[in-house]
């Protein structure tokens, strides 16, 4: 246990998220517990963790939420681990639930310089018919910027992950690459753009769009015996668009081969979403 490393949870607390600042202290080994000596709080060392309350061994409840991802059957981990199902289904919801808590706080709140964008969809079945997962990648860096998941693949899908896009995007020249798929280009020309001041004035503000915003498409058609590529540039220019290509990926083609790389990554290491299987999901969560 390592008290620097902590901060006190108590949102009344003065020194709350405060690190490194000799506040908190051990108040008990075998509890695994801290104390800060400001408010005189004392919370357990995994509190804000997925394992806060959980009488299971971390390791142990690691290891299942392993072999479910990699498609274990449910009766099968009740059968070997003793557990009850209930209690599996519960540690797999919160372990979701939680992922998606720490992406928000990391990611979501970010302001960053994404320089390359890339957006696909991944198309998952479930037992319950077809759902639909939009996903954004920042090329430079491969962070995940966020996913969206609707049983339609429609506008509301495109402008919510564009929606997620734009709270991190700072006002810096940005390139966007999606494939054909009419709704990213219209839903992206809408979000990135900033309201003008009015100075005293009444009504709607106006809106301009952001002057280094460029948007290419990769189109690929397929047939019974031909496959092209057709690479198309929809807003900006192709020397500002050749120079974030060489600042995000060190040059080469248009592409979105970046996020499609996420997706299959996605479908190897996650069971719900692998294209041929018998492992099909249930519900929209897990």
């Amino acid at each position: 246990m390592n008290p620097e490393q902590v901060f006190c949870p108590n949102v009344e607390c003065p020194a709350r998220g405060q690190v490194n600042k000799g506040n908190i202290s051990v108040h008990s080994h075998q509890e695994k517990r801290y104390r800060c000596d400001v408010c005189g709080t004392t919370f357990s060392a995994n509190k804000g963790t997925l394992f806060y309350r959980l009488k299971t061994d971390p390791k142990t409840v690691m290891l299942v939420l392993v072999l479910l991802a990699h498609g274990c059957p449910l009766p099968a981990i009740v059968a070997a681990f003793g557990f009850d199902e209930r209690t599996v289904k519960s540690w797999w919801q919160k372990a979701g639930e939680h992922s998606e808590k720490v992406h928000r706080h990391q990611v979501g709140q970010s302001q960053l310089d994404l320089g390359q964008v890339q957006a696909d969809e991944i198309k998952v079945k479930t037992q319950q018919g077809t759902i639909w997962m939009a996903l954004a990648i920042m090329v430079s860096t491969r962070l995940w910027l966020g996913g969206v998941i609707s049983k339609r693949r429609d506008k509301a899908l495109i402008r919510a992950l564009v929606g997620q896009i734009r709270q991190i995007a700072l006002c810096r020249p940005l390139l966007i690459a999606v494939d054909g798929l009419a709704s990213y280009v219209k839903a992206f020309q809408e979000a990135f753009r900033t309201k003008l001041p009015r100075y005293g004035q009444t009504g709607r503000a106006k809106l301009r769009a952001w002057p280094e915003l460029h948007i290419v498409q990769v189109i690929k058609k397929r047939s019974a015996n031909s496959f092209s590529v057709t690479r198309r540039v929809v807003q900006g220019s192709a020397e500002q668009i050749a120079s974030l290509l060489s600042l995000t990926q060190g040059g080469g083609k248009i592409n979105t081969a970046y996020i499609e790389r996420l997706n299959a990554t996605f479908r190897q290491h996650l069971s719900y979403l692998a294209r041929r299987t018998r492992h099909r999901p249930k519900n929209l969560k897990p």
